[in-house]
């Protein structure tokens, strides 16, 4: 049986009911596949990726066996399966969780070896867990304004049907929750950190929209909303049947990585001709920000960098003062301090605060009675973000709160150096992501360094904090060009393991760039940076960084405390005032 992380819509955060994988297994990282194997004493296996093998050594119980996706020696499940297994052997799979694409590629593998490929009807995990499992989430759903959307429904739903008609399709069956909220600027809470509806939505060229969803969460203005925008609400179980019933002379749009397998094989099995097997259109619809959606982000960045300089002006006069200060206790101080700001909503993911060798750990999660304290002779890395009701945070900075070692100051100084490659990077329209990733770990290479995960991914308005299609990584599989508008984190780093984790995170916005020339006449692009966190200036090594680093340096803290110093007025924000503007202050000379 393979279990993956996955939810119906293959979510990276699922809602509690379809975490079957963390309720098997242990291993609570968004990342990871299972595959469990019916034979009496057999190991069970979890697949997953660089970011989580410290957790997942720490987090598996014994029988289970780790298998570190992207080592050499380490096989795909795919290959493994197909090495292992002979025929007349069973591979089952529960097809509401899998995408088509890796469904449909396992399946004519095994096949090819006369290994059963077996749809479950039923997932077996649901039936162990039994009334443990969680319901189903059920909470409200909300109108997104267009003051901060930009666009009405209608006319999104508009440039739907007119991509349809150019690709000569009849239906769109959107299956992925941010692409379903974005469509009909609508939000939710069905999603810890992701505010999304439980919901399918499918869009016809010439007949209506449909919104598969629970009612019951539907306030008044949103259905009112809906209805203005011409969309039928129907329940959130009949959306598989209605995409079997389509007409059979229509060609259905599915993008086969974002539409798990029971969906994509509704339409039966001769529906190959039927199928336009795409990725979605309102994928890049969604990458692509418009202006009210940029300047919602950068308000709540504003916001944001606000709510960390009273979070660190306090957390450094608490540390370094003596006083017992725990990674979950620093969770709580930048959560509530959030919470303060205008229009919080939520974390956009769950907070990474690890100090020493818990700051190796990349997805690190402190718990109580195990969370470490606190102190002044190692590094502390802090990764938190903001849902607020106009944008999304995500922000990453490495703090020393006493005398760090010259190792430690070289390491931080290398991932700044990267970070600094990236952020100021002038390239032709047109470049994917991968191109750019090298710059990032340039310095890092130069002293034999790196780090297991990718350099960015992109960032949705006020949704999800991980969206594609673009990323920056050096994986080059993905070729998605970068565009102007588009979101992005960078976030180099470096991990020591059992020692202490570096990384220096903020979201960019690419921008055109005015250059003396346009070679082949194309635009030129370069990054402007959302996130406004200082950072700190005690780890920098200044002997590793030329002038033109420096300059970037100062001219950030200079833009930080331009746009955060006026959000810190009055007698409560004189320490956080107080701490950023010292650590706004430009850099000695050399």
């Amino acid at each position: 049986l393979i279990v993956p992380t996955d939810d119906p819509h293959l979510s990276e955060y699922v809602p509690d009911c379809f975490a079957r994988r963390s309720f098997i297994s242990g291993f609570t990282g968004s990342a990871g596949t299972a595959v469990v194997l019916a034979a009496p004493g057999s190991e069970a296996m979890l697949w997953t990726d660089g970011r989580y093998f410290l957790q997942a050594t720490q987090q598996l119980p014994e029988g289970w066996q780790l298998m570190r996706s992207g080592f050499k020696d380490v096989p795909k499940i795919e290959d493994w399966l197909e090495k292992h297994l002979s025929k007349g052997q069973v591979v089952a799979i529960d097809p509401a969780v899998h995408p088509a694409s890796f469904a449909l590629s396992l399946r004519q593998r095994l096949e090819d070896k006369s290994v059963v490929f077996k749809c479950l009807a039923e997932n077996p995990i649901d039936a162990v867990w039994g009334n443990d499992r969680p319901s189903f989430p059920a909470g409200p759903a909300r109108l997104h304004p267009e003051s901060f959307a930009g666009r009405s429904a209608t006319d999104k739903l508009a440039d739907v049907r007119e991509a349809l008609a150019q690709e000569g399709a009849d239906a769109l069956v959107v299956s992925a929750l941010d692409e379903v909220a974005y469509l009909l600027n609508v939000r939710g809470c069905d999603v810890a950190r992701t505010p999304v509806v439980l919901s399918y939505a499918l869009v016809e060229r010439t007949g209506s929209t449909t919104w598969f969803v629970d009612q019951a969460k539907l306030p008044a203005d949103v259905m009112a909303a809906l209805e203005a925008a011409r969309v039928t609400i129907r329940p959130y179980s009949e959306a598989l049947a209605a995409v079997a019933s389509l007409d059979g002379s229509k060609k259905v749009w599915m993008d086969p990585e974002r539409v798990n397998f029971a969906l994509y094989e509704a339409l039966g099995a001769d529906a190959d001709g039927r199928r336009v097997s795409k990725p979605s259109p309102i994928s890049a619809m969604k990458a692509v920000k418009n202006a009210s959606e940029l300047e919602g982000m950068r308000a709540a960045h504003r916001r944001d960098g606000a709510a960390l300089a009273a979070a660190f002006a306090d957390l450094e006069g608490s540390v370094s003062g003596g006083e017992r200060v725990s990674e979950v206790d620093v969770d709580l101080l930048v959560t509530g301090l959030r919470a303060s700001q205008t229009g919080y909503l939520d974390n956009s993911f769950d907070t990474i605060a690890g100090y020493g060798p818990n700051g190796a750990m990349m997805h690190y999660k402190a718990e109580p009675g195990s969370a470490a304290v606190l102190g002044i002779s190692s590094l502390f890395l802090l990764d938190s973000g903001g849902q607020y009701v106009d944008g999304t945070t995500d922000v990453t900075r490495t703090m020393h709160f006493g005398g760090p070692t010259a190792r430690e100051r070289e390491c931080f100084t290398r991932v700044l150096k990267g970070h600094i490659a990236l952020a100021t990077a002038v390239f032709p329209e047109g470049t994917p992501g991968f191109v750019l990733d090298a710059f990032a770990r340039r310095p890092l290479w130069a002293a034999g360094l790196d780090y297991r995960h990718g350099t960015g991914h992109g960032v949705g308005a006020a949704l999800a904090v991980h969206e594609g299609p673009h990323r920056i990584a050096h994986q080059f599989e993905n070729k998605v060009p970068l565009e102007a508008g588009m979101i992005v984190s960078n976030e180099p780093g470096y991990y020591a393991d059992g020692e202490f984790g570096i990384r220096i995170e903020n979201l960019l916005v690419v921008v055109e760039k005015n250059t003396p020339n346009r070679f082949a006449d194309k635009a030129y692009l370069a990054f402007d940076p959302l996130t406004l966190v200082p950072i700190q200036r005690r780890l920098i090594d200044l002997e590793l960084l030329d002038s033109e680093e420096i300059a970037y340096l100062d001219t950030y803290h200079g833009r930080v405390r331009k746009e955060v110093l006026p959000l810190l007025d009055g007698a409560a924000n004189e320490a956080a005032r107080s701490w950023l503007l010292a650590s706004t202050e430009p850099l000695p000379p050399r």
